[in-house]
């Protein structure tokens, strides 16, 4: 107790994912806290990304390893940034042998590359983008009237 009658130790704040080692094992909590989602997302990928494996403890509380954690971000980035499935993702997973190639970035993802592709299409397959631009273009003309 000190002089004001406070216990000292309820007035320190548990520690948080901010103060641990980047070696440390963290929760669910503060994994969810980091990623900005939900937990009941991270426990959704654990089902459908067979590489996301937190170990589990007595109760079934989950630790993810600084790996799981690094994974999971760039899961986050690929479905939520990049817009990929989660069928792409897994796909991406199972071709990378469980892991994910470090992603590219923004600049590589956007720069234009030496040779651009139409010029390497042949005509029939020219024609045929332009034919379903056309009617993509048409789909979204009727989408814009169907809700204004």
């Amino acid at each position: 107790m000190t002089e004001t009658g406070e216990n000292p130790a309820s007035s320190q704040t548990p520690p948080n994912s901010a103060h641990k080692s980047s070696r440390a094992f963290r929760t669910i909590s503060e994994v969810a806290t980091e990623l900005n989602l939900p937990q009941h997302v991270l426990r959704f990928w654990e089902t459908k990304f067979n590489a996301v494996k937190p170990m589990k403890r007595g109760g079934g509380r989950r630790y993810y390893r600084p790996e799981d954690v690094d994974l999971l971000k760039q899961i986050r980035g690929l479905l939520y940034d990049d817009g990929y499935t989660i069928k792409g993702v897994q796909k991406l997973l199972r071709d990378g042998g469980g892991k994910l190639a470090p992603a590219p970035s923004a600049q590589a993802r956007t720069e234009p590359s030496s040779t651009p592709p139409a010029e390497n299409l042949k005509d029939c397959q020219r024609e045929d983008l332009h034919s379903i631009l056309a009617e993509l273009e048409n789909i979204r003309a009727e989408l814009r009237d169907a809700i204004t």
